[in-house]
């Protein structure tokens, strides 16, 4: 049954039936109904026929005639029920009708296939994915971060929404051709059912900040539990991503600042944190659950036991969406924390699956980026 339950839950078959729907929906419904009652009628006229010129004229007879009259239209009628002239004429004619009838199936058919290849390759389509990460918009950064999430340990399905002929990403990467602000697009990008939102700004203008507000806005709109985190051109535009209510942003020119300052004071730190963030080997940042049976035990207990089991260094522990750095030795952990730890990979730790706390975490860790010291 789950295997049945997962093959009917299959991104691919969302696909089909969004393009099922799409078609549908543009039909001449008044159409279609004729045919089906013009179908019936001359169904009911071939076997009422059938019926007095070459059976017994029963009411199981008229049943069979009018059984017979659909399935010599679908090519499988036992020509053996009828043996005078009418019921021949009317067979023969049946027989050409029913090829039309299959033919004209055969050509919608065949036309929804190319239909459905050609939108999905111009990227009309809709994705049909669930807790995947929808990237809206594409730079160098949005590059960097198609390669990076396809290593992750998490391997998250991505989709990247943005507004061009061809989909700039890799085959991996599903392509949905749209606005990021526009709410029909973002629904053809699963947003509704998407984990979490990255927004990339297409150059450094003011302009393409503000693109990335309205598109922050949007996805509040229709989707308020999806995490959303955004690259910031100026950082005199963060107050407004504040009040669109951004889960997370990140200043590429602050951090890069700030990580050039460190870097002169303290060699090594530049490379320390680029092999932290990345993927590929080495050790890199997980944000993870707490443990059931670590609830309420020193957090220096904790800390060995991720060391010990997993192989995992404890940075930090997030509590009610403020992370506490290097918490003190006498600092207990609590049910509902999680942990942020430097692991070469996950492994049997359960990475954090719930988005709701992380808009305090964005603001705190934006705040201690502003108030670092950068030397003249």
């Amino acid at each position: 049954m789950g295997k049945i339950r997962s093959l009917f839950d299959s991104a691919f078959l969302r696909r089909v039936s969004w393009h099922v729907r799409r078609i549908t929906s543009r039909m001449d419904k008044r159409f279609f109904m004729s045919l089906t009652v013009g179908l019936f009628i001359v169904l009911s006229i071939a076997a009422v026929a059938v019926w007095l010129g070459e059976t017994e004229r029963t009411l199981g007879d008229l049943g069979a005639s009018f059984y017979w009259a659909v399935t010599t239209v679908l090519g499988q009628g036992d020509a053996s029920y009828v043996s005078g002239p009418v019921g021949w004429v009317v067979g023969w004619l049946l027989g050409l009708f029913g090829v039309a009838i299959v033919a004209t199936i055969t050509g919608a058919l065949v036309g929804f296939v190319i239909d459905f290849l050609l939108k999905e390759g111009q990227g009309m389509g809709a994705s049909g994915y669930q807790d995947h990460i929808v990237i809206c918009g594409w730079n160098s950064t949005a590059r960097d971060l198609v390669s990076e999430l396809s290593t992750d340990d998490y391997q998250a399905k991505l989709v990247l929404l943005h507004d061009s002929e061809r989909s700039p990403a890799d085959d991996n990467v599903y392509f949905v051709r749209g606005v990021p602000s526009n709410e029909a697009d973002l629904k053809r990008a699963g947003i509704e059912k998407a984990l979490s939102a990255i927004i990339c700004p297409v150059d450094g203008s003011n302009e393409a900040d503000m693109s990335s507000i309205l598109t922050v806005l949007a996805i509040e709109s229709l989707a308020p539990r999806v995490r959303t985190v955004v690259e910031v051109n100026n950082p005199e535009h963060v107050p407004h991503f504040r009040r669109a209510n951004v889960d997370e942003l990140m200043i590429t020119s602050k951090l890069a600042a700030h990580l050039l300052a460190r870097s002169a004071l303290y060699p090594g730190l530049s490379e320390l944190v680029t092999d932290l963030v990345s993927g590929g080997d080495g050790s890199e940042l997980y944000r993870v659950a707490l443990p059931a049976d670590c609830v309420g035990k020193p957090i220096d207990d904790v800390s060995a036991r991720l060391r010990r089991e997993h192989g995992a260094t404890l940075v930090g522990v997030n509590r009610n969406g403020k992370t506490i750095t290097n918490p003190p030795t006498d600092f207990s952990a609590i049910e509902g924390d999680n942990l942020i730890v430097v692991a070469e990979s996950l492994g049997h730790l359960s990475p954090l699956r719930d988005s709701t706390a992380f808009s305090e975490t964005a603001v705190s860790v934006d705040l201690t980026l502003e108030e670092a010291p950068v030397p003249d």
